[in-house]
């Protein structure tokens, strides 16, 4: 493979000059992805440097202090800021790499599959009054939810619309004192049983219907994967659950099934998790 790097246009800058394009021709030979993504950051570079001119040359005048060795500072200034703004995650770099990849054919399969759980266009999300992070959480959770379905027989969507209504679609997820995540969607109270890692954080409670704050702790886990399986086991093999996976056929049967058997004690539970439930079957079908 000949890769070209988009400066051998004739561009002046730090790692511009022949040699450093030699070097990227030579790599593209043994590893072409790590190539272009060097060069690909490179050119954000480049581009970087030429954002920061602009904008000088915009807002400020010649002085009688500017002589070529201010020029030539200024100049190093604005490369060494161009150098912190590139290569940043999701940045004009990343952009430039897949574009080069696709266009050589090298996007694996890997490539491919990321490309396929990309979320639709804001245009079209808004057509179907769906919030683009509603549709993130469900397809974040969804595979982990499929799997704790098969675990529990409980439909993949109640538990994903369970744990968007105790994490509030994953903005307000439960995290440790260290500010470390607990992956806990699901509330799920860490009772003297657990021996995992816990969370401590200030809560609502509500006592004799009345909303209290109270410190309590929370399971932590490794991962969302873990929170689910740690979740249908909860479900699936305590008595006290038993008849929510027999009354899990409706939204309202099994949101109704959680309240009786104490899962929240929010006398409004049943409801607030059914209105959910039904939002969260809404938006699957019109991502089908």
């Amino acid at each position: 493979m000949n890769l070209k790097s988009p400066f051998s246009l004739g561009a002046s800058s730090a790692g511009t000059n022949p040699q450093s394009i030699e070097a990227l021709r030579a790599a593209a030979a043994r590893d072409p992805k790590a190539s272009i993504k060097e060069t690909a950051r490179q050119f954000e570079s480049l581009f970087m440097q030429e954002v920061m001119k602009s904008m000088r040359a915009s807002t400020l005048s010649s002085g009688m202090l500017e002589n070529s060795a201010t020029q030539l500072g200024t100049e190093m200034l604005d490369t060494q800021f161009a150098g912190k703004l590139t290569g940043l995650p999701g940045g004009l770099s990343d952009a430039i790499a897949r574009q080069l990849q696709r266009q050589m054919g090298m996007a694996d399969k890997t490539d491919k599959a990321e490309a396929a759980k990309t979320l639709q266009p804001l245009p079209a999300l808004a057509k179907k009054n769906i919030a683009p992070h509603v549709q993130s959480f469900i397809q974040k959770h969804d595979s982990a939810a499929k799997a704790a379905e098969v675990q529990t027989g409980i439909p993949a969507s109640f538990m994903i619309a369970q744990a968007a209504h105790e994490s509030g679609w994953g903005r307000r997820e439960i995290t440790a004192k260290d500010g470390s995540p607990s992956f806990n969607v699901f509330g799920i109270k860490a009772t003297s049983n657990w021996t995992g890692k816990v969370a401590e954080v200030t809560t609502t409670e509500y006592v004799d219907g009345k909303p209290q704050k109270v410190v309590a702790k929370f399971r932590a886990y490794g991962s969302y994967e873990e929170a689910f399986k740690d979740y249908a086991r909860l479900i699936g093999t305590n008595d006290r659950y038993r008849d929510v996976v027999a009354k899990a056929d409706t939204a309202e049967g099994f949101a109704r099934g959680l309240q009786k058997a104490g899962y929240a004690t929010d006398p409004e539970y049943a409801s607030k998790l059914a209105k959910v439930i039904n939002t969260t079957v809404r938006v699957q079908r019109a991502m089908a």
